[in-house]
């Protein structure tokens, strides 16, 4: 009997080994330059890849690589809150970097996906504020924050309205860190976009001088403003990491320390920065990750 198991499972390995490896990503253009990033560094090593990146969103994503449509794509670690709802897993372990890796990694073992090694960068819901106003009262973190508002320091904040009214997203920032925002301290734009925001904090649109937006949008560094950090993990922890379909992973076993290295060096600024050339310079995804692993020695 044992046997036979044995056979069966080296005849799919010995089949995943001989098929292309077929990446997928989703559509923004971080998303895609981690794809990219995927698809270069296999390529380098010698390996046959298909590029399915810029395939859809999270839904999309998830039901190809379950299929066997896409072998491998960057994901989320935050994301496991929305793709286990069966795990109910707290706000305070999803703030937790190595608890929401651990939960993802562990509930989707069973779906026969393998978690790598994630990027220690974190895309999730931030306050950003002016370098000026960062540097002028010492503001590092939403700690700081709260330090300046109860001080009386002048603040408003433009956001959409699901950012104030979502539990998870400004309230839970003002319950962590005990302040609470006046009315008259936001402005709430419908429909807006973190580019929208930012630039209303960097023009100091009707007296704003904070706006909600993404641990890694591109735009930050380029309107000169600065994520405040997240010190007690009001937000759930968004490491973007390759996510893999295990019997391909053990077809290529390779493939975990190749991409290990290659998110290894990833940064909050390094990718704030790779995001800015393709949000605000109009280069492609394969052209911005191409030159970027180029330059750390990791691609020919």
């Amino acid at each position: 009997m044992h046997k036979v198991l044995s056979l069966a499972l080296a005849v799919l390995v010995g089949s995943a080994a001989a098929k292309p490896i077929v990446v997928g990503s989703k559509l923004d253009p971080e998303a895609q330059i981690l794809g990219q990033m995927i698809v270069l560094t296999l390529r380098n090593a010698g390996l046959e890849v298909t590029d399915k990146t810029n395939l859809g969103d999270t839904g999309v994503n998830r039901k190809a690589i379950l299929a066997g449509e896409i072998d491998v794509y960057p994901e989320y670690t935050g994301n496991a809150v929305y793709l286990f709802p069966q795990a109910k897993i707290s706000a305070k372990e999803a703030g937790n970097p190595g608890k929401i890796y651990g939960y993802a990694r562990q509930l989707d073992a069973k779906n026969g996906i393998t978690w790598l090694k994630p990027a220690q960068v974190n895309n999730t819901w931030v306050i950003a504020v002016p370098q000026a106003l960062a540097q002028g009262q010492k503001l590092s973190s939403v700690a700081d924050l709260a330090r300046y508002l109860k001080a009386g320091g002048r603040f408003k904040i433009a956001g959409s309205p699901e950012f104030f009214d979502r539990p998870d997203t400004m309230p839970a920032f003002e319950a962590a860190y005990g302040f609470k925002l006046r009315p008259d301290q936001k402005l709430v734009l419908a429909g807006a976009t973190p580019p929208q925001t930012q630039q209303a904090a960097a023009n100091g649109t009707s007296g704003v001088n904070a706006a909600m937006a993404y641990g890694t949008d591109g735009t930050l560094a380029a309107l000169k403003l600065v994520a405040l950090k997240d010190p007690r993990g009001a937000q759930a922890v968004y490491q973007p990491a390759p996510i893999i379909r295990t019997e391909v992973l053990k077809a290529h076993p390779q493939i975990a320390a190749l991409l290990d290295k290659t998110f290894g060096t990833l940064t909050q600024s390094i990718l704030q920065g790779l995001n800015a050339q393709v949000a605000l310079e109009g280069r492609t995804a394969q052209d911005v990750a191409r030159s970027y692993l180029k330059s750390k020695g990791l691609i020919q």
